[in-house]
């Protein structure tokens, strides 16, 4: 029986030893996102052309990256109070009167566009959408050859 309660005993105490207690950031590394602390440098949008051999089938593939901002789905004003900064990027097609929000980070990707002349706006925007910075992306999607 001794020898059974000698290394319970010692288990035991070795979890309830608060020396041995690891926080949460001690597991998971700091937290990606903390209170803002004061001035951040101003967010920036950068945006390829798209890829050139997607465009010459039909399929638009435009990749960009933010800087001085982590683009996530998360919205609204106390979003703000965060730094890294956060926001996501508006997609605007052809100068339609709408756009669409996009916060995957991933690139945009566009299929089944008439041939002919396109222009692409991304505004890279804060949590409340109040934009950073834009590019302008002009392409020409190619006439697709005849179905067979």
């Amino acid at each position: 029986m001794r020898t059974v309660l000698v290394p319970l005993a010692g288990a035991l105490f070795a979890m309830s030893t608060p020396a041995l207690a690891q926080t949460a950031e001690e597991v998971l590394g700091p937290a990606a996102v903390l209170p803002l602390a004061g001035q951040q440098p101003a967010p920036r949008l950068f945006a390829d052309p798209p890829r050139p051999e997607a465009l010459a089938r039909g399929l638009v593939v435009i990749q960009y990256r933010a800087e001085n901002l982590r683009i996530v789905p998360v919205y609204g004003p106390n979003a703000l109070d965060v730094t890294p900064r956060i926001g996501h990027v508006h997609v605007t097609l052809d100068d339609a009167p709408w756009h669409w929000v996009d916060a995957s980070g991933e690139p945009i990707i566009l299929q089944y566009l008439p041939a002919g002349p396109h222009t692409l706006l991304i505004e890279l925007v804060d949590a409340n959408h109040k934009p950073f910075d834009r590019a302008v992306i002009s392409f020409v999607v190619p006439p697709r050859p005849p179905a067979h």
